[in-house]
């Protein structure tokens, strides 16, 4: 049973699924309602080709503590009318740490599809999500080798780790002939240069004062070239009343789908972000990626890719010097980013539960 709640859970989970289903294994998909809107979830769907949700818990958004424990009771009741063989749970979400508190406690095993992976700064909710679900899953499949030693160090027994490479790779490898950057342009009105923005972290967004500081460097990066914000819904609110769309190169778009968003992304100058899948994407495309962050979970695409992390302080500095030409190094692909992670994952799956 696929536990999926938001919208880097469906980019993940569909190569998973197809290898499972191509080996003759017999799935459910469960979807929380997590993300809610149509454009963050069922066109997801559609787009990737996903199977359609055996149910549709249908949660909605609320305070951690009350969207997780609707979670919980929602996933327990499918759990046990279900009785899966195992539960496979993607990325740091609350649908993530909430299934794999319940399966774990009705004794059914827990597979961590993005094990291992650390920001070290447990003011993220998400980190804490990460960290408990590893504790608690008897597979851990792990994306980059820096997570292994994670794992290893927070005394998860090495046997459980598995390196099997980045599934969210192979639905971008998979697609790529879809992302058609003319098109997007053409049917969203894109300049022919631009910056690319994306935010809806909780300390970039969540308070007032600090959206206000955050769209305030927007606007100075419009300033160098037109900025186009696809606008999470998470922080819409606060960064509309910043006054995120007073600048006249500002252009703030509805959230996109999948294949739009990344053809997006691939025609872009530059991305500004504060998103981990975005991180992964741009170093396997090439596109220089600032992420306004003190820290990523997600170090190998600062080695590896074309990612950097930047203050409020440094966003418009360290985005002139990319307009102007200045690329970080991508010479190598992280290990195992090859476009066959769903087809390994499916394999340590079926082995374990054969044992």
């Amino acid at each position: 049973m696929h536990v999926l709640g938001a919208r880097p859970n469906f980019v993940k989970a569909a190569p998973v699924i197809a290898a499972l289903a191509a080996r003759g294994a017999r799935q459910a998909v469960v979807h929380t309602g997590q993300h809610y809107d149509r454009r963050m979830s069922e066109v997801f769907f559609d787009e990737l080709g996903l199977p359609e949700p055996d149910v549709n818990l249908g949660v909605g958004s609320g305070s951690h503590a009350a969207q997780t424990a609707a979670l919980m009771v929602g996933l327990e009741e499918e759990f046990i009318r279900r009785s899966p063989a195992l539960v496979i749970v993607y990325g740091d979400v609350n649908s993530t740490i909430a299934a794999a508190l319940v399966a774990a406690k009705l004794g059914v095993p827990v597979a961590h599809v993005e094990a291992g992976l650390r920001s070290f700064d447990m003011t993220m909710p998400e980190e804490v999500n990460r960290r408990l679900t590893d504790q608690l899953s008897d597979l851990c499949l792990v994306t980059s080798p820096e997570a292994v030693g994670h794992l290893a160090a927070e005394g998860i027994p090495v046997g459980r780790a598995h390196l099997v490479g980045n599934p969210m790779i192979d639905t971008l490898l998979g697609n790529l002939e879809r992302f058609d950057t003319a098109r997007v342009r053409r049917e969203h009105a894109l300049p022919e240069r631009y910056v690319l923005a994306t935010m809806h972290r909780p300390a970039n967004v969540d308070d007032p004062a600090k959206a206000t500081a955050l769209v305030k460097r927007l606007h100075g990066v419009a300033d160098l070239a037109d900025l186009v914000i696809p606008v999470h819904p998470r922080g819409r609110v606060n960064l509309m009343a910043a006054g995120l769309d007073d600048h006249p190169r500002v252009r703030v778009l509805d959230p996109l789908g999948y294949v739009d968003f990344v053809a997006a992304v691939r025609g872009a100058a530059a991305v500004v972000t504060d998103s981990g899948g975005i991180q992964e994407e741009t170093t396997v495309l090439g596109v220089p990626c600032l992420t306004v962050r003190p820290n990523t979970e997600r170090p190998i695409t600062l080695t590896h890719g074309t990612n950097r992390l930047v203050s409020l302080e440094e966003l418009v500095p360290a985005a002139r010097k990319v307009l102007e030409g200045e690329r970080p190094p991508a010479d190598r692909v992280p290990p195992l980013w090859d476009g066959h992670a769903g087809p390994r994952i499916a394999d340590v799956i079926l082995e374990f539960l054969r044992a």
